[in-house]
């Protein structure tokens, strides 16, 4: 199980405007800050399907967590 403070951390460098969700753009471009070049649009479409449970287009904090304690 994941520690949820250090979760929020993570979830936070992610969702780069602050909203509570994070978009695919937002997961490229933080992947990228983090040394990640190879995270194009189409990966982090797939990425946040993956994870985005309400089928809403965006990852909340609530799907993170809940894809870390798979």
């Amino acid at each position: 199980m994941a520690d949820i403070e250090s979760a929020r951390a993570t979830f936070g460098r992610f969702d780069a405007d602050g909203d509570g969700f994070v978009t695919a753009d937002e997961f490229r471009q933080a992947m990228a800050q983090m040394g990640d070049p190879f995270v194009t649009g189409p990966v982090a479409d797939a990425v946040i399907a993956a994870r985005d449970t309400d089928a809403d287009g965006l990852m909340s904090f609530d799907e993170f967590w809940a894809s870390l304690n798979k």
